[in-house]
């Protein structure tokens, strides 16, 4: 069996149900936090510094342009659009999974065109877990060579192996795996968690274990569960009810993303806060809430799909929408969104308070 063509196809499927169906479930939690508002801020809305630091990089903005695709000739052109977004703006960006390059390297070139669109840009790499586990640091310092990647993401995406056709159930070995890992590679590692979140408990793990960032993936955007639901009952892996329903019972799983940031928070390490981030308003709780920068995905998808004009008048609407935030709340630059007042309401609270 050629493993890459078939990890290629398994990519260009989820692509195609991302911009096709409705694969969001649940709720973020952003809608329970209220920012305290400031009447009068002594501030120039306009000369706001919304520029940021993270893992020793200055961005642009808060905003990250979240792992999407790649791994598929068709999923070429997204990434170069993404990349020239990243580039023009001065925004972080990962790339989707890079185990299918690694596997067939004629596929390298659908994630080096973000290093060559984006000179400049502070690119993440990204590799999942398991693979990690099965063929060690050679497969992470291939993802970083394949495009001269800042830093490594190491997901985690065992819901999605779950209910995945062709899901790896095994998860024996993979923090000794990432321990091995930090110990002696040479870019920061941020771990990923892909849309259930981190508790407090496995984000403390994982940077005991050496990691220098995570990024929550938080449960309320993009399920991987209606996903793998999609692909198993009538995608390219079509035919498996079984697994179809697994997938839409298991959509409502997960870690709310601004909860599982207060939870990431409590570790001390830097957070970026991903899954179901929305609008500029959303990346504003996050930073209150202690997060550094926000990830979007699915939100700049469907612009990338249109070409950079597009994407570029959405990237320009969330910053707005978090510039004005900052207004609102008295600050002039994002380092100072932290010390902003906040309340927390309904299923929000409770689980905050729980803990």
């Amino acid at each position: 069996m050629n493993r890459g063509r078939f990890t290629s196809s398994r990519k260009l499927d989820h692509l195609r149900i991302c911009l096709e169906e409705d694969i969001e479930s649940g709720s973020t939690g952003f809608e329970d936090i209220r920012l305290v508002h400031n009447a009068l801020p002594d501030s120039d809305m306009d000369t706001l510094d919304l520029s940021t630091d993270l893992l020793g990089h200055t961005f642009g903005s808060p905003l990250f342009i979240s792992a999407m695709t790649g791994g598929h000739p068709e999923t070429t052109r997204v990434n170069e659009v993404l990349a020239q977004a990243a580039q023009k703006y001065g925004l972080g960006i990962g790339v989707g999974s890079q185990r299918a390059a690694i596997e067939d390297k004629t596929l390298a070139e659908t994630f080096s065109i973000v290093r060559d669109s984006a000179p400049d840009a502070f690119i993440v790499g990204n590799l999942g877990i398991v693979q990690l586990r099965d063929h060690g640091i050679e497969w992470a310092e291939n993802a970083v060579e394949m495009i001269d990647a800042n830093a490594l993401a190491i997901h985690l995406n065992f819901l999605q192996e779950a209910t995945q056709p062709e899901g790896d159930h095994n998860a024996v070995g993979c923090l000794d795996a990432l321990r091995d890992l930090c110990r002696e590679f040479r870019v920061p590692v941020i771990v990923k968690e892909t849309g259930c979140g981190f508790s407090e408990e496995v984000a403390r793990l994982c940077y005991g274990a050496g990691a220098d960032c995570v990024d929550v993936g938080g449960y309320g955007g993009s399920s991987w569960a209606a996903i793998e639901s999609f692909r198993a009952g009538k995608g390219e892996a079509g035919g498996d009810q079984r697994l179809s329903d697994l997938g839409l019972l298991f959509k409502e799983w997960g870690i709310p993303t601004a909860v599982s940031v207060t939870e990431a928070v409590r570790c001390g390490g830097p957070v970026i806060a991903s899954g179901g981030i929305r609008t500029g308003i959303d990346i504003a709780k996050a930073l209150v809430l202690g997060a550094k920068l926000g990830g979007m995905a699915l939100p700049l998808l469907k612009p990338a799909c249109d070409g950079i004009e597009a994407l570029s008048e959405t990237i320009e609407t969330i910053q707005q929408q978090l510039r004005i935030s900052l207004f609102l709340t008295g600050h002039t630059r994002v380092s100072e969104m932290p010390d902003t007042r906040w309340y927390v309401t309904g299923p929000t609270a409770q689980l905050i308070q729980r803990k």
